[in-house]
C-alpha cells in the first residue's frame, strides 16, 4: 500500500507526502510541458518557481522534493564528514533514487497535463551531485542541471569517467560561485577544478554542456542560481 497523503493547494500548486518526503508540484496549464525534478535542502521551492516565472519560464512542471535526509539521500556512497561536528555521508542515493523513480515521479506524471516533452533533474550542492549521479543509475532523465554541485565528493569524478551512464542527457548544466575555490577546507577548494574536469569530460562525449561561473561563494544567490540552471536546460 502506498504511503502518501494528498493535499490540494490551488490551481497550479499541489502538495503530497510520500514516505516522509514533502513533495510540491507546480503545474503548467500547457499540455506536454517539460517536467523538472528539483531536490531541495529546505522549503518547497516556491522561490525558485517564482524566479523561473520572472525569467519567462512559464511552460514548466516543477516537482520539488523536500524533507530529504540530506547527507544520506543525496550521497552515492559512504564518505567521512569534511567537518568534525557534522554527520558523515552515508550513501543512501540509490535507495532514494528508487523511491523517486518508482513512486514519486509516476504520481507526479498522473497529475500534470499530458506527457512531458522531456524530464529533467536539477539540484544545488549535494543535490547537484545527486543529479549527475542519477545519469549512471537510470535513463529517466533527458536533461541534468548541477548548481554548485558537490563534485568534490570522494572518488566521484573517477566514478563518472570509469562507468557507463544509463542515458547521456541532451543538455548538462554546471555552475559554481567564483569564490567557491577559495574555501579553507582542502576538500571543498577542489570543487572548481573537478567541476571543470567533469564538464570537459561530458563535452568530449558530444552532448551539449554549459559551465557557468556566478559571482560569490557557495551560499550566494542560491534561489537565483537554481532557477538559472533549470532555465538553461529547458
Amino acid at each position: 500500500m502506498r504511503d502518501y497523503v494528498f493535499i490540494m493547494i490551488d490551481l497550479n500548486k499541489e502538495k503530497f507526502n510520500m514516505y516522509n518526503k514533502e513533495i510540491t508540484l507546480y503545474k503548467s496549464s500547457d499540455k506536454n510541458a517539460p517536467l523538472i525534478v528539483f531536490n531541495t535542502f529546505e522549503g518547497d521551492g516556491e522561490g525558485v518557481y517564482k524566479e523561473l516565472q520572472n525569467m519567462g519560464c512559464t511552460s514548466i512542471n516543477l516537482l520539488v522534493v523536500g524533507n530529504i535526509d540530506w547527507n544520506h539521500d543525496m550521497s552515492p556512497w559512504y564518505m567521512p564528514s569534511i567537518y568534525s561536528k557534522e554527520k558523515s555521508f552515508s550513501g543512501g542515493a540509490d535507495e532514494y533514487l528508487r523511491l523517486l523513480i518508482d513512486e514519486i515521479l509516476p504520481k507526479a506524471k498522473e497529475m500534470i497535463e499530458g506527457e512531458p516533452e522531456f524530464t529533467g533533474i536539477a539540484g544545488y550542492s549535494l543535490a547537484g551531485l545527486f543529479a549527475v549521479y542519477s545519469m549512471y543509475k537510470t535513463d529517466a532523465f533527458d536533461r541534468v542541471a548541477s548548481m554548485s554541485g558537490s563534485l568534490w565528493f570522494s572518488d566521484f569524478i573517477e566514478y563518472c569517467k570509469g562507468n557507463e551512464y544509463k542515458r547521456l542527457p541532451d543538455k548538462i548544466y554546471f555552475s559554481l560561485g567564483d569564490k567557491e575555490a577559495n574555501a579553507h577546507n582542502p576538500v571543498l577548494k577542489t570543487v572548481q577544478d573537478k567541476t571543470i574536469e567533469l564538464s570537459e569530460y561530458f563535452k568530449s562525449l558530444r552532448t551539449e554542456v554549459i559551465f557557468e561561473l556566478n559571482p560569490g561563494n557557495h551560499f550566494t544567490d542560491t534561489i537565483l542560481r537554481s532557477a538559472k540552471g533549470i532555465k538553461a536546460i529547458l
